[in-house]
């Protein structure tokens, strides 16, 4: 049985976990928590491309990813960012849902499932 990969994990939560070849993610969310939607989508998909590096992947092997929106009226303004974000030929399987996030100032939520 392979024994997992788990970077940075605590009492909750690993920040990533690699079974086999195949990665999890933790939710990632914005650092500056600050910024409108489009600020921190950059600063989710810039956390989530140093995750995968740190695991040995890249956007490039993304499988799916779970975008958690705050308010569904962002949509569009996240979307944008993501456009320019992600690997087009190579884009994975994506869900979007709007839900209550961790405290008000959170817009944006992902976690992504990623072949190492």
């Amino acid at each position: 049985m392979t024994v997992p990969q788990r970077i940075d994990p605590g009492p909750r939560m690993s920040k990533a976990v690699r079974h086999g070849d195949t990665i999890y993610t933790m939710g990632h969310v914005a650092g500056d928590r600050s910024g409108d939607i489009s600020a921190q989508t950059a600063d989710v998909l810039a956390r989530l491309d140093a995750t995968l590096a740190e695991m040995g992947s890249d956007r490039s092997k993304l499988l799916s990813v779970t975008i958690y929106l705050a308010d569904m009226a962002e949509f569009s303004a996240m979307n944008a960012v993501w456009d320019e974000w992600v690997d087009g030929p190579n884009a994975p399987a994506r869900t979007t849902v709007g839900a209550p996030l961790a405290t008000a100032e959170i817009r944006v939520e992902m976690t992504a499932v990623a072949v190492a």
